[in-house]
């Protein structure tokens, strides 16, 4: 991925969401982890914090998890902070945040919400260029790349709509993608390469709808010129370049926010996500190239949990968060000493909150709850700090090992 932008253009940003909950008798215990016990009275002002996936933990598809207002608004009346942080996207912030708090009953800000998509919101450098946005419905993820400032956007509909011989196989899809399609800013035209259409960067901003349409799409842009459409690089397949010639001419960088090949949707076993499309692509681009045995990859940025950039920006994000809303009672925050990462998939939730190494010397701890993806009863691929019924069973424990009492 060397020939790529580096991902830390997205450590930079910084994230938009989070939330509360609350009180129950129960919660208000001494703590009896060894690991977290301390003599000294608790401080009068949290030291802890919450980040929480949001679907498998307050959500299953678009319903709302029983105690997930519960766990939230108990968070929200003892003023402990936490930011919602999710590989789901699609929607922009503001209206996604309007969703959720509409089906949680609980006030959320974007102050507080991460998406999976939202660090390409900093990506400055291709907003005045021609990208190209795949995924989610309809056109909505061009109209959020329109809101993060990007001002030349085409999507695969647009390619398909304009041409519809480029993948015979939607063509009976298109009287549906014509509300969404607009017009090329550019022709496809490989006879006058200065005049034809060019994608300077292709972002998978959601979960693609249409596998074959997006897939046929990205396999031209990466196999092109520069980014022409209707082009074929020379210097595919040149064993003397490196990655045998491929994505060595000028081709435009891509990137997916989020690597889940699996989440919880209200079917009850779970379905494949924007991993399983990414998964896909690289099975087709090994095929077209010969792969890893032929010393071929298929370089990409991937962005959203566990990445370390993902859990950077989430943290810096947090921390603005706590900061507004602690000193408004006691003048100061403090000390950030530990983050719950509440979440039910152990290869993202788990495995980023286990892996995560903060620069301000904060412990995230892990915790897996068994109302999402994972399955109770098995041995999760990465072990988190604590396994839990639900999410207000992750805060009751969490508040319990922090001696909270206020």
């Amino acid at each position: 991925m060397a020939s790529f932008p580096s991902l830390r253009h997205v450590s930079r940003i910084a994230s938009r969401h989070t939330c509360f909950a609350s009180p129950s008798p129960s919660i208000l215990r001494p703590c009896t982890s060894r690991r977290f016990q301390s003599k000294a009275a608790p401080p009068s002002i949290p030291e802890f914090a919450f980040a929480f996936d949001i679907d498998g933990v307050l959500v299953r598809s678009s319903d709302p998890l029983p105690r997930a207002h519960q766990a939230l608004s108990y968070l929200q009346k003892h003023r402990i902070p936490f930011i919602l942080l999710t590989n789901g996207g699609g929607k922009h912030e503001d209206e996604r945040v309007a969703d959720l708090s509409a089906k949680l009953d609980i006030p959320l800000s974007t102050s507080m919400f991460v998406q999976s998509h939202t660090p390409f919101a900093d990506l400055h450098e291709y907003k005045d260029k021609t990208v190209m946005v795949v995924g989610g419905d309809g056109d909505k993820c061009r109209l959020v790349a329109e809101k993060y400032g990007f001002k030349t956007v085409v999507t695969p509909i647009d390619i398909l709509s304009a041409y519809p011989e480029v993948w015979p196989f939607s063509q009976q899809l298109i009287p549906y993608y014509q509300p969404f399609a607009r017009a090329l800013p550019a022709p496809i035209d490989p006879a006058s390469p200065s005049t034809s259409l060019k994608i300077d960067a292709v972002f998978v901003y959601n979960d693609p709808r249409d596998w074959g349409l997006d897939t046929q799409i990205i396999k031209d842009v990466l196999l092109s010129h520069a980014g022409i459409m209707g082009t074929l690089s020379r210097k595919n397949g040149d064993a003397s370049l490196p990655n045998n010639g491929y994505q060595q001419d000028g081709q435009p960088p891509l990137y997916f926010s989020n690597p889940d090949l699996l989440w919880a949707a209200k079917y009850h076993l779970p379905r494949l996500g924007q991993g399983g499309f990414r998964e896909a692509l690289e099975g087709v681009w090994a095929a077209l190239t010969g792969g890893p045995a032929a010393g071929v990859e298929l370089k990409k940025i991937v962005m959203g949990k566990p990445h370390q950039p993902t859990y950077a920006f989430a943290e810096k994000r947090l921390l603005a968060h706590r900061e507004r809303l602690l000193k408004q009672v006691d003048g100061r925050a403090g000390h950030l000493k530990r983050v719950y990462m509440v979440g039910d998939n152990p290869e993202s939730d788990i495995l980023g909150g286990n892996s995560y190494e903060s620069p301000h010397g904060t412990d995230w701890a892990s915790v897996l709850v068994q109302t999402g993806v994972y399955v109770a009863g098995t041995e999760p691929a990465h072990r988190p700090r604590k396994t839990v019924g639900d999410v207000w069973d992750a805060v009751e424990w969490a508040v319990g090992e922090e001696g909270w009492k206020r």
